[in-house]
């Protein structure tokens, strides 16, 4: 980790250090704050080193960053944790689509930098904890600390933190939780902020608006191979089965099939050992729903599960609603969680997060599910 920082000569010791992003949502997180009377400070944080591509836009957030600590009249530190994150959470990344399965860097880059290493630098700095612009809300109970969702429920970005911890959550604030998005941008306008009108980041960070597949290519070379339909016949070529997830339906470039429909068609399933894509026609595919899911350990905000057996809500995506299940703890910490609506496009490697009410539980990586070519899968494995 290398360190900067602008000049704090005669300013007091911040008790927050907020997460300034060079996007309006921390923009308005450090405003309130401000403006609440808390001694802050703002922190860049860098953790994506320059590819060369010319598509990374870190230096235009650090410039927006650094502006609108100069509007609010705060010091700014910088952080460069670009290592950290390259050990931590892109070669992650890039192991799990290698192993045909589609990882959640936002919950990696959660954990393992913005509430790990940020709340570590923050604490160097002699703060007492830190803000970021999340649209989450932290409360406090008899048991220890909750992490609850937004008010405004279609900006809520729980789902994205459902790995921290009672630590964690105990030094961190989300000022921008109970706000709707529109107030957000409205309270940066009326402040002469320059990120008022700034466009919200969208997809993986590292990424940015390039081309995905594109991007993948660079660190898993392709490799063409058949696609076919779930009865074996071929209707086309693919690039690479690790460009793919369950349900997409862009990039396959399959127009009119003879002898089929002129209905789209869907990846439904990976077979990475026979470089297989597997697709469908119809959003609706029995082969793309799944009632039961299992996981890898699970994580509980709490530290222990509420009870071996229990009913709750679950999402297996961030834009998917939450759907009632029931949950099962294993002794090794993994989870079988029962829907009683089946599932679309349940994917291995992203995150199944739990709710109670508005209280996130905790959460777990999907390792499988009862769809049908997954337990055709499983068979030919056994």
């Amino acid at each position: 980790m290398s360190v900067s920082n602008v000049d704090t000569s005669g300013c007091a010791t911040p008790r927050t250090i907020v997460g300034m992003s060079g996007g309006v949502d921390s923009s308005v997180a450090a405003l309130l704050l401000r403006d609440a009377g808390e001694p802050i400070a703002g922190l860049f944080m860098q953790n994506w080193a320059d590819d060369g591509s010319g598509d990374c836009r870190a230096e235009d957030d650090r410039r927006d960053a650094v502006s609108v600590c100069g509007r609010l009249g705060l010091p700014i530190h910088f952080r460069d944790f670009s290592s950290e994150y390259w050990e931590g959470v892109f070669a992650h990344f890039l192991a799990e689509y290698a192993a045909g399965r589609t990882p959640n860097p936002d919950v990696l880059c959660n954990r393992e930098i913005k509430f790990r290493h940020f709340l570590d630098a923050a604490h160097a700095l002699g703060a007492e904890g830190i803000a970021t612009g999340h649209y989450a809300r932290v409360s406090r109970s008899a048991g220890g600390y909750e992490l609850r969702r937004a008010l405004d429920r279609g900006k809520d970005q729980s789902y994205f933190l459902h790995q921290l911890g009672q630590a964690q959550l105990a030094a961190t604030t989300f000022p921008l939780g109970e706000l709707p998005k529109s107030d957000v941008r409205r309270m940066a306008s009326e402040a002469g902020l320059p990120t008022a009108a700034k466009k919200d980041s969208t997809g993986i960070c590292f990424i940015g608006e390039r081309d995905f597949r594109e991007f993948l290519a660079r660190y898993l070379p392709a490799r063409p191979g058949e696609m076919r339909t779930p009865d074996g016949r071929t209707v086309g070529t693919h690039p690479g089965v690790f460009y793919f997830t369950l349900g997409q339906r862009e990039g396959l470039q399959l127009g009119g099939v003879r002898g089929f429909d002129a209905a789209p068609w869907y990846v439904v399933g990976k077979d990475v050992e026979r470089n297989l894509l597997i697709v469908d026609q119809g959003s609706d595919s029995p082969y793309l729903l799944s009632t039961r899911i299992h996981t890898e350990q699970a994580h509980w905000i709490a530290g222990s599960p509420p009870a071996a057996v229990f009913a709750c809500t679950a999402q297996t995506r961030y834009r998917q609603s939450e759907e009632a299940c029931e949950v099962r703890v294993h002794e090794d910490g993994s989870l079988d969680v029962g829907f009683q609506q089946p599932q679309r496009a349940a994917t291995p490697g992203q995150s199944l997060v739990l709710y109670d009410g508005d209280v996130c539980l905790g959460g777990a990586v999907i390792l499988a599910t009862d769809a049908p070519l997954e337990q055709v899968r499983r068979e030919h494995a056994a």
